[in-house]
């Protein structure tokens, strides 16, 4: 495996943010099949267009569609036709925490390697999908296929591709004790290396070594890495959100404090912007998957940034109560909550376990209506509440507007718009 071939064949499964993203990456200069169970999904990519919100996956499929970018990329249902013959299959698909067990739901990242290996029992399997530590190792000894490596994806839903075109650092998980493994893992690192903007590859970084840092690690400790990093940014938004709940509560200005103490080197000028809390997308910045991950290791840490998580919603459901009651006494007969978009990023149209979701839960249970505002929901209602698409109609009926991040979109009726984004940007 030390040598690539011209064009390795590459099969990704899943078209979320993480396996489309992959996708594009990966079928600039090798070719690639994409795979999914939705029939709408596959037809959209044939078509060369884009089945997620994605500035820089809607461009590389707009400009393939237009002869102005190769990608060889071909979308299919058929898992046959998918994975025969493939060097590496990407496992990309969704997993979640089940509350009913109690523990990680990882069975469609199992379903897609069982697809694979009906039909290819050489080919290297790389897992992209989050997953607990340790999930790989203990998996491989379960089906007793040591093909199998782990690579950690670092992210931002509605900046998926950019994200990968300019990574920070290309991590793979292999058996050190194993040598192929090893050579595997080094083989696709380079292909995501070789996707990356050509710019990165001149790029100095901090430590003074040159391009895109590629780091083969043992398979857990790269489990680690993604861990470790979501909890040091569940840890931060923690931080920023009762720096902010601190100010609104003794009256200070939030944003002088921030700017105060983002000068300050050891803190930085970067993902300080407060929000409604963190949720969702990672696995470690779902509350309860964040915790299953530390179960049984001593720590306080850890539980304290779930309970700041919990007390942020219900600061932020309070303020906009009391907002609501300001209105009843000024004669505003049942004012209208309006949440603008269940999303936790700009530009983005995921919304799993979004934080905007707990502080519906809470306006709801104090018996406030609210109305949902988010044009990629098909669904009438969401946790109870009527949802609608028609945007100049939701601001004209919502007395109040809770918006996790600022839209421009609602300017014409920004006296109305409660939003913690005072930076206005993710």
């Amino acid at each position: 495996m030390s040598e690539i071939p011209s064009k390795t064949k590459i099969a990704v499964a899943g078209t979320g943010y993480v396996g489309l993203s992959l996708t594009m990456l990966l079928a600039q200069h090798n070719e690639v099949r994409a795979v999914d169970i939705v029939p709408g999904k596959v037809e959209e990519l044939n078509r060369f267009e884009s089945p997620i919100r994605d500035a820089e996956i809607e461009a590389f499929l707009a400009e393939a569609k237009a002869g102005q970018r190769e990608l060889d990329l071909h979308a299919t249902l058929e898992m046959d036709e998918a994975y025969a013959g493939v060097d590496y299959a990407v496992i990309a698909t969704p997993t979640n925490y089940d509350d009913a067990t109690n523990s990680f739901d990882t069975s469609s990242v199992e379903a897609a390697i069982a697809a694979v290996r009906k039909v290819n029992p050489t080919a290297w399997i790389v897992i992209k999908s989050t997953i607990p530590v340790g999930y790989t190792e203990g998996l491989k000894k379960r089906l007793g296929d040591r093909k199998i490596v782990f690579s950690p994806e670092f992210l931002r839903e509605g900046k998926a591709l950019w994200d990968n075109l300019h990574p920070s650092r290309i991590v793979v998980g292999a058996p050190r004790d194993d040598a192929e493994a090893v050579a595997a893992a080094r083989a696709f690192a380079r292909l995501l290396a070789e996707g990356a903007d050509p710019a990165e590859k001149e790029r100095k970084n901090a430590d003074g070594t040159t391009g895109i840092p590629e780091l083969v690690l043992g398979t857990t400790e790269a489990e680690a890495v993604k861990l470790f990093v979501n909890t040091y940014l569940a840890l931060r938004v923690s931080y920023f959100n009762e720096l902010d709940t601190y100010c609104e509560v003794k009256g200070l200005s939030t944003v002088d404090v921030i700017r105060g103490i983002s000068l300050d080197p050891r803190v930085g000028d970067f993902y300080n912007n407060p929000s409604f809390g963190y949720g969702g997308y990672c696995l470690p910045k779902d509350s309860k998957q964040l915790l299953a991950n530390y179960r049984g290791v001593p720590q306080d840490l850890i539980r304290a940034i779930v309970d700041a998580n919990a007390t942020r919603k219900d600061f932020v459901a309070e303020q906009v109560e009391g907002r609501v009651v300001r209105l009843v006494y000024e004669g505003v007969s049942q004012p209208v909550v309006g949440v603008y978009r269940l999303t936790m990023k700009s530009g983005s149209d995921n919304f799993r376990s979004s934080s905007i979701q707990g502080v519906i839960k809470r306006l709801r249970d104090k018996g406030i209506p609210v109305v949902v505002y988010e044009p990629t929901l098909k669904d009438d209602e969401f946790l109870g509440c009527e949802v609608t698409r028609n945007l100049e109609a939701f601001k004209e009926r919502c007395d109040v507007i809770v918006a996790n991040r600022w839209s421009e979109e609602l300017a014409d009726v920004e006296p109305k718009v409660y939003t913690r984004d005072l930076f206005k940007r993710d």
